[in-house]
């Protein structure tokens, strides 16, 4: 009869696995790191100052002083010195915990929390939901930057409040559920560059004059990055809207014709499980964009529907939450039955 490891005195059978191998010791570390550090997201948000991504983002601007060139050969080297600068600080603290399943999950939340977004979120969008429901229309401009580059002064009540459900659908990916997803992939390596690359595309990723080449490669990186975290925040919409029907039907219809390959994807799904429709023209600091309507059989967005973003904002990071555990402890279950089969073969 194989020993039982869990009974003090008694020898491990060659070739059974422990029920604290490092594999497991990795699951439950991630499994409590990442829920403490998203319950500490709700409970206390963003700072207002000295934020670790406030920090990263200080830094990635003096190095952009001194690296800029209209070439997109110094934006790829700009973007790997950044991206790889933060990476590589969060592998080297992770490596120096890790025999500390304490600490390693301390690392994990902090790092979960330091890279979530979704309270802050929903923050800034009610506050300019509420200045538009009293009528200050002057105050929610002036909060909407906070959220979006737009320019405030071009859009009326409903073009600011349209701007806010995009922006809350777009950042529910990008603030939320992208970063949950490269956390389960590669741990704290993964939370902290998913980020840093986010951050790169809001630095230098669009579409100005200086930034058309120099941004190139932060864009395209944050295309690759944002991939799969977009595809998942457009699922669980289709499952956690008022209207899954609706979602998938425009998310399907309307999701590809959006110029971004992940906001696309996800801002249909949110037009579509909300009712409303999104896209159409924008304008960002002195230029006009036409996008396509998403949703463009229902209703227009109105200042209510900032609040129904907010709470299905809130409902898909909680599912992303359980999604990403539920990922992790299945990936762990499949490797450690496939070592337990090859163990087997070799005896």
């Amino acid at each position: 009869m194989p020993a039982d490891p869990s009974e003090p005195g008694r020898q491990v059978a060659p070739g059974h696995p422990t029920t604290d191998s490092p594999t497991s010791r990795a699951l439950r570390v991630f499994v409590y790191g990442a829920t403490l550090g998203y319950l500490a997201d709700l409970a206390a948000a963003d700072p207002r100052r000295g934020h670790p991504v406030a920090v990263f983002g200080r830094a990635a601007t003096a190095l952009e002083r001194r690296l800029w060139r209209d070439h997109r050969g110094r934006g790829a080297a700009y973007t790997a010195l950044c991206a790889g600068a933060a990476v590589a600080a969060a592998a080297l603290a992770a490596r120096a915990v890790r025999d500390s399943p304490t600490a390693s999950a301390g690392l994990t939340a902090a790092a979960t929390w330091a890279v979530l977004g979704g309270t802050s979120l929903g923050r800034e969008a009610r506050a300019v939901g509420s200045a538009l429901e009293a009528g200050d229309i002057a105050t929610a401009r002036e909060r909407l930057p906070r959220l979006c580059g737009r320019d405030p002064q071009a859009l009326d009540e409903r073009q600011i409040a349209r701007a806010v459900v995009e922006s809350v659908a777009e950042n529910t990916s990008d603030a939320v559920v992208g970063a949950l997803v490269w956390g389960a992939l590669a741990g704290v390596p993964g939370l902290v560059g998913f980020r840093a690359v986010n951050t790169l595309d809001a630095m230098v990723g669009h579409k100005s004059p200086r930034h058309r080449r120099f941004g190139w490669a932060s864009a395209r990186l944050d295309d690759v990055a944002g991939w799969p975290g977009a595809r998942l925040t457009a699922a669980l919409a289709v499952l956690a809207g008022p209207d899954p029907r609706g979602a998938w039907r425009v998310w399907q219809q309307d999701g590809a014709r959006h110029p971004s390959p992940n906001a696309g994807p996800v801002e249909a799904s949110f037009a579509g499980a909300l009712g409303v429709r999104l896209g159409g023209t924008l304008a960002y600091a002195g230029r006009v964009e036409h996008r396509p309507v998403l949703g463009r059989d229902n209703r227009a967005v109105e200042v209510r529907d900032i609040e129904r973003a907010v709470r299905l904002s809130r409902r898909v990071g909680a599912l992303a939450l359980a999604a990403s555990v539920a990922g992790r402890l299945t990936a762990g279950a499949v490797l450690r039955a496939a070592g337990s089969r090859g163990r087997g073969r070799n005896v």
